[in-house]
């Protein structure tokens, strides 16, 4: 893989000091914290709203005539209209606050169960995370319909003229992650919109792994779906987004029943209520929202481009340090990908690998890091996955391969 020289000026060590875990040892060592695809740390200013919220006006929203209440309510809906600017989704109301990406990707297809019918086909990508396989396959199963595959290639790309020949008038929906979680490759989701409209089909996009790296602008894409899990770019866990556009949330069922969806309850008939409550039924987590709203407006605040540009910085640093271990094979090697970088080393078993670097301090993830069918695509079991985020640093990644090499020699 050719890896271009790069550098750009960024406060890495001042950013660091916003983040309390940095300072911590594992193992009676600084922590290396590489695992930021599996979710990333969280700074102090957000910390301080989560604080902020249950020690200043922790109350349930919406329902609410009390001073708490309102506080909270408005808090948590101002957190919905950072999330819509983010994004630039049209309309607020297109933003449902949801517990991450995979229950956003479960509403909708629970929502096309009542739309789809038997001999429809809906299109997934052999790039897919299992929040973004599995959903659809019980979809099929309810409803008939059949499911389809985009192949990728040996550098983990996309194979478009395949998606191309898949693509008919029986296409429904097309499911496609807009970053591969286990490889990094950032996949031409504007080229799969457009040829997924173009027979007639909606498009949901997985964002969960592009949010922390690109700023997405629905509108400009001109996606049906996108879902976003917060604790991937510096918020809570237990909390995500689903965009969807008014047309589109308007023709599904709701998802769950309960309070707040509802407009009107007789034991004869119940009407829901308009969006977005009609899809979030029951008490929400009101902090995690918050707090969400909390983690853009500190991510906006450093900026996107810049964070952007560092991170690619680490990434062409870390793989050209990688690449001179002999038998290191870097798998998904597109010229267009994020800061992650998923490899092995020989016959190895990536696991005994994060073993043994974690006792040096070093977080990074093994396994098929929930995207099974590219291990199986690979013909591996695993890869040891290192992530980068803007917190990071290159001495970190010196730190980081050294580790890598004592593993090697110990395991060989």
């Amino acid at each position: 893989m050719k890896v271009a020289s790069t550098k750009t000026h960024f406060d890495v060590e001042t950013i660091r000091k916003d983040f309390p875990i940095l300072s911590r040892e594992v193992n009676g060592k600084p922590l290396v914290y590489f695992d930021n695809a599996a979710t990333s740390q969280t700074p102090q200013q957000v910390i301080d709203a989560i604080v902020d919220y249950y020690t200043r006006y922790n109350a349930n929203i919406h329902r609410g005539v009390h001073t708490l209440s309102q506080e909270a309510t408005d808090a948590y809906e101002q957190a919905r209209i950072k999330i819509q600017e983010h994004f630039n989704a049209a309309k607020a109301h297109e933003i449902i606050l949801t517990s991450g990406t995979t229950h956003a990707i479960n509403l909708v297809a629970s929502g096309f169960a009542s739309l789809l019918k038997k001999n429809d086909e809906v299109i997934v990508s052999a790039l897919e995370h299992h929040s973004n396989i599995v959903p659809w396959q019980m979809l099929c199963e309810k409803t008939g319909a059949k499911l389809k595959v985009i192949p990728m290639n040996n550098e983990g790309m996309l194979k478009m003229e395949e998606y191309e020949k898949l693509l008919s008038e029986k296409t429904k929906l097309v499911f496609v992650n807009h970053v591969s979680n286990a490889l990094g490759t950032v996949n031409p989701v504007e080229e799969i919109i457009q040829k997924a409209h173009a027979v007639g089909a909606a498009v949901l996009l997985d964002g969960a792994q592009a949010a922390p790296h690109i700023k997405a602008d629905v509108q400009k894409l001109d996606v049906d779906f996108y879902a976003v899990s917060a604790h991937k770019m510096c918020g809570p866990t237990g909390v995500g987004m689903l965009y969807g556009k008014e047309e589109w949330l308007k023709k599904l069922p709701p998802y769950q029943g309960g309070g707040e969806m509802i407009a009107t309850v007789t034991f004869e008939k119940t009407t829901y209520a308009d969006l977005p409550h009609k899809f979030e039924a029951g008490t929400p987590d009101i902090c995690g929202g918050i707090a969400f709203g909390a983690a853009l407006d500190y991510m906006n605040n450093i900026g996107f481009e810049k964070i952007a540009a560092y991170e690619h910085e680490l990434l062409e640093y870390a793989t050209q340090k990688l690449l001179e271990i002999d038998d290191l094979k870097i798998y998904g090697t597109s010229s267009d990908k994020t800061a992650v970088i998923s490899f092995n080393i020989g016959e190895i078993h990536p696991y005994d690998i994060g073993t043994i670097i974690d006792k040096l301090g070093i977080a990074v993830r093994t396994g098929h890091h929930c995207a099974q069918p590219v291990m199986d695509f690979f013909k591996i079991p695993g890869t040891v996955r290192a992530s980068f985020s803007f917190y990071n640093t290159k001495e970190e990644i010196d730190t980081f391969v050294e580790a890598v090499k004592k593993a090697k020699q110990m395991l060989s």
